[in-house]
């Protein structure tokens, strides 16, 4: 099953820094690009944890005895690192993006180009749908998650609009959701769609909370000197991954001790944002919004 290309491979394996025998998590294994470049580096003694809990996946899984695959959100990564007896791992990896699979996947309704339900989630078993957020959630809640998530610029405008339409029809198909927004359209439609899809996607899989648990999970579960390494695709992302790094906490505060020195859980490894060069995001789109972070566990 074709997902896509790993973005940023030599970089992301560069900065994870892979030992031989060391034992490593894939906190997003997707199409197992990643995964497999970290498997090429690991020794018969190596170990990787990898995480995913779309069911799709599964199809991609290689057949290595190193590995060990978890269908569970990477948000319970202490919780079943402690049930395969993993105490502390050298590296944890996440792409924090949506598989060009996923987007491709009509039936998905990840993306606006298709004729589908309203779902996305990444975790079909249950909970909320996109048309369950869209029907249930009051004008005051749509605004601040097509604000938050999508920075959508009249999320106001286009929130009260979807509460207007439920009462005529309520929300089930891309389509109903389509003809809202493009009759709210600010900016270029494509990119106004998308940020509007987005902030759905990123309320209905909660995935900054999941974010923040990955985040102060792995430093729970880090050796002194293991890396962190995150590939994240939008603002509100990178953000919470940048804080963390420096601080210790997604809300970016500085921790101080009591003679008042800061803090700082990790050793930065780049001095600021690690960008694709101009030729994989010519080769490989999905990687143009990409930015990687990464940090030494002191």
């Amino acid at each position: 099953m074709e997902y896509h290309i790993p973005v940023m491979a030599a970089e992301c394996m560069e900065a994870l820094a892979v030992k031989p025998d060391g034992v490593y998590v894939d906190a997003t294994f997707g199409g197992g690009g990643h995964s497999r470049l970290i498997l090429e580096k690991l020794g018969p003694s190596g170990k990787l944890i990898a995480f995913d809990q779309d069911d799709d996946a599964l199809a991609n899984l290689p057949d290595d005895e190193r590995l060990i695959f978890v269908n569970h959100n990477f948000r319970f990564m202490r919780r079943f690192l402690r049930y395969y007896d993993v105490e502390a791992v050298d590296g944890v990896f996440a792409d924090l993006g949506v598989s060009s699979h996923q987007l491709d996947e009509g039936g998905r309704g990840f993306s606006y180009r298709f004729q589908a339900d309203l779902d996305m989630r990444m975790n079909r078993e249950g909970g909320e749908t996109a048309a369950d957020i869209l029907n249930s959630r009051t004008a005051e809640e749509l605004q601040d998650i097509l604000g938050r998530y999508g920075e959508v610029r009249n999320a106001r405008t286009l929130a009260r609009a979807i509460a207007d339409q439920r009462q005529v029809k309520p929300f089930g198909a891309i389509a109903d959701l389509v003809a809202v927004a493009e009759a709210n359209v600010r900016g270029k439609r494509e990119r106004y769609l998308s940020q509007v899809f987005q902030a759905l996607r990123i309320a209905v899989n909660d995935e900054m909370g999941a974010l923040k648990q990955l985040l102060e999970d792995s430093l729970q579960v880090l050796k002194p000197g293991g890396r962190l390494v995150v590939l994240s695709y939008h603002s509100l992302e990178d953000r919470m991954v940048k804080n963390f790094l420096k601080t210790g906490n997604v809300e970016g505060e500085m921790v101080r001790d009591f003679y008042g020195n800061v803090h700082r859980p990790f050793k930065l490894l780049y001095k600021g944002v690690v960008l694709p060069s101009k030729e994989e995001v010519s080769s490989n789109p999905r990687a143009r919004s990409a930015k990687m972070r990464a940090g030494e566990k002191v």
